[in-house]
């Protein structure tokens, strides 16, 4: 770690319960801030138990960023801003980089604070053995033969991670990560937290809440995790409902859009051609000469309609250029990171997904294609199988949300959403109730970014604390111009 904690900090640490009642805390404790080197803005590390359960117990440094208000003046607070993933780095990614606009009023009147989670990069990243993670599964099991294997692996490269991180292998869940926002909070000597959070920080918001709901002043969570849901077969289907819903608006787009790259093609047909190839394992990819499974189309088409201003074009330049077996302008994709492997450590030990054996599991899968007969399967479906024969403890398993105190919380959510869908959202919502809601008519993930009307609206909300009227939606945007550079094709769980 690049600094180390001071004692002081512990205080406020240590004096945190295991229930959400408020804590006296110290106001004014120092922290060990210096210059975060090219993301910009400050680090620092606090020392926080590696499980919370005995707070006196070991520690580890859990490390913090900080962008302090451009308009001191007329500074509210800090706000939170709660990194994507789960295995995202806020400092890297989320806020110091400025993934929030940089002429956002947010920068002014806030010190925004973000962190790299419990198991994820600076703050002790779980580490795991290379050539383990490149032996895992990246299609559906077939049959009863790959199911088993799958297992296996898991079991294996999860004992082989437990092996190279230590203890904190087994306490990287969400509820420990709440435990340490709100360590944060105490350290920084703020009374209350304002909070932004989009794709698991939403979850990251939402047990906060539950926890700790008389300290939030204010909360806008965009695009929900649903933590609710205990079936792994209506979790892959209401993903992969999503998934034909946006590739619905995608075909539908380009169909009206002039310099579309599949202008003046049946983009439905194409798609129908390319699937069916690829489930033949005859689809190749004219760049490299490789095979693309069904899954890795799915999942090409998954991460494209994340940003439809950004990846629309190239997704239609991709499916062009498959169909004629000539290559595309897109840029390769982004290589994953071999030796970290905190998505699945973290997302393990908070979901619990009972599945009987191979036939479930195939039943799993012909479910999502009744609800989505033309996308036919979410890659989303590895967020069930990744943890099936994981040998951690899943210690916060799905349950509704308990929140009380009547926290001030906005939720915003988008009319299809492959990586959060619609379904999911309304749960949440369903689920806390006095919360506002904010809806956008159009495609993506991570409405904030994909709308200015959203933007606006959210931004008004965390400074005045002010939600929108009850009813309020903001108009789908359709991309119009192609962006500057192709954009790379995701791996998926970018988020």
């Amino acid at each position: 770690m690049r600094s180390r904690a001071l004692t002081a900090v512990l205080s406020a640490v240590l004096l945190l319960p295991l229930a959400g009642t408020a804590v006296a805390t110290p106001t004014s404790p120092r922290i060990a801030w210096h210059a975060c080197g090219d993301v910009g803005g400050e680090c620092a590390t606090i020392a926080v138990p590696i499980d919370w359960a005995n707070p006196s117990g070991p520690k580890f440094d859990l490390a913090i960023g900080r962008r302090r208000a451009t308009d001191p003046a007329h500074r509210i607070g800090v706000l939170f801003s709660a990194p994507g993933g789960p295995g995202g780095s806020g400092i890297d990614e989320y806020t110091l980089k400025n993934e929030i606009p940089a002429d956002s009023v947010l920068y002014q009147r806030f010190d925004i604070v973000t962190w790299d989670p419990r198991g994820v990069k600076r703050s002790h990243e779980v580490q795991c053995d290379s050539a383990l993670l490149e032996q895992a599964p990246t299609t559906f099991p077939d049959n009863e033969e790959q199911y088993r294997k799958l297992l296996a692996h898991n079991a294996k490269l999860g004992a082989d991670c437990r092996a190279h991180t230590g203890p904190l292998f087994d306490h990287v869940d969400t509820v420990s990560a709440v435990r340490d926002l709100e360590a944060i909070r105490a350290a920084l000597g703020e009374q209350t937290l304002s909070f932004y959070g989009v794709s698991y920080g939403t979850q990251v918001g939402q047990q906060y809440a539950e926890l700790f709901g008389d300290r939030v002043r204010a909360m806008a969570i965009d695009s929900n995790m649903d933590h609710s849901m205990v079936s792994g077969a209506k979790y892959i289907e209401t993903a992969s409902a999503d998934l034909e819903g946006s590739f619905t608006a995608f075909a539908d787009w380009c169909a009206r859009t002039a310099n579309c790259p599949l202008y003046g093609t049946d983009v439905r047909k194409v798609w129908d051609g390319l699937l069916a190839k690829a489930e033949a394992g005859t689809l190749t990819d004219p760049k490299d000469g490789e095979e693309i499974s069904s899954e890795a189309l799915q999942s090409e088409l998954m991460n494209a309609m994340y940003e439809p201003r950004k990846q629309w074009y190239g997704e239609a330049d991709r499916l062009k250029s498959l169909n004629a077996g000539t290559p595309d302008k897109t840029t390769a994709a982004a290589k994953a990171k071999l030796t970290g492997n905190s998505y699945q450590a973290i997302w393990c030990e908070d979901w619990n997904w009972r599945v009987s054996g191979f036939s479930e599991l195939k039943a799993y899968r012909d479910n999502a294609a009744k609800h989505a007969p033309r996308t036919k399967l979410s890659a989303l479906w590895s967020d069930v199988t990744t943890c099936l024969g994981w040998p951690a403890k899943v210690v916060n398993p799905q349950h509704r949300l308990d929140v009380h105190g009547d926290p001030s919380i906005l939720i915003v959510k988008g009319k299809y959403d492959v990586a959060t869908p619609r379904a999911w959202n309304y749960a949440v919502a369903e689920q806390l109730d006095g919360a506002a809601l904010l809806e956008y008519d159009g495609i993506g993930h991570g409405q904030f970014f994909n709308s200015s009307c959203v933007r606006a609206k959210v931004e008004e909300y965390l400074v005045t604390e002010q939600a929108p009227a009850r009813g309020t939606r903001c108009a789908a945007v359709w991309p119009t111009t192609p962006p500057s550079a192709p954009a790379p094709i995701k791996p998926i769980h970018s988020a």
